[in-house]
């Protein structure tokens, strides 16, 4: 009736094995796991891991070798360890998983959009941004005849969008990073060092000047059409005393 059960040697003064801890309402616990790891001496106890068995990849082979005096066979490394070691400690570069990913284009920046150009040649000049081109550049122009600015690829970092924009007509698709590129310089050798240069100075070539010229017959129109904005590409973006350019709306 007590509901001691009669088989236990219960002895009195004993008392019955309650938890060491609680829980508070709410469903909390009333000890950490780090105070109930303290209370039960865990960590006196000896932890028993059973690592995986990981089998080891051959290292050597064995050849067999000619000879009475020499053995039968003979344990012959996979790998040949080199002969020479360089002298200096030599950088070996990290593996790197990471993949290029395509460059965000700027909300503020979309194709017609005027752009300030901060760096270059053509700094300070506005121009017409056309499309963003897989290298993550943009590709503006002046136009040309208006400004003087030809094709160029220019990072979105150095320019200022404004909220001018040009309605756009069909441009060629054949205009990339490729276009771009520019020849390889020939390097000199110790013959070569006092010997007059004879090489030419690399020259626009015909391809670039007619799709210059065709892109400028296609903008230079959508360019008249709005009011004053010819002259406004003209212009020179310039700050002068007291204009900060970050209180202002472009």
């Amino acid at each position: 009736s007590s509901g001691i059960n009669a088989e236990w040697p219960f002895r009195p003064g004993m008392v019955a094995h309650t938890p060491r801890n609680s829980t508070l309402p709410g469903g909390v616990p009333k000890l950490s796991r780090c105070a109930v790891y303290k209370k039960r001496a865990l960590y006196k106890r000896q932890k028993v891991q059973t690592k995986p068995c990981v089998e080891l990849a051959p290292t050597h082979k064995t050849k067999t070798v000619h000879g009475e005096k020499n053995g039968s066979t003979r344990e012959v490394p996979l790998t040949k360890q080199p002969r020479f070691y360089p002298t200096e400690d030599c950088k070996k570069p990290l593996n790197n998983r990471r993949k290029v990913k395509p460059t965000k284009l700027r909300g503020s920046i979309t194709p017609g959009s005027v752009l300030i150009l901060l760096s270059g040649v053509h700094r300070g000049k506005r121009v017409v941004f056309l499309k963003q081109l897989p290298s993550g550049l943009l590709l503006v122009t002046g136009p040309y005849k208006i400004n003087g600015v030809p094709l160029r690829r220019v990072d979105q970092a150095y320019v200022i969008a404004t909220s001018t924009v040009v309605e756009l007509p069909a441009l060629p698709d054949s205009i990339n990073d490729a276009m771009f590129k520019r020849k390889a310089k020939p390097t000199k050798n110790e013959k070569d060092m006092f010997v007059e240069n004879t090489t030419e100075e690399p020259k626009i070539s015909e391809e670039k000047i007619a799709l210059q010229k065709e892109i400028d017959a296609l903008l230079v129109p959508a360019v008249k059409k709005v009011d004053m904005l010819q002259s406004y590409l003209r212009s020179r973006f310039t700050l002068t005393k007291g204009q900060f350019p970050h209180d202002m709306k472009f």
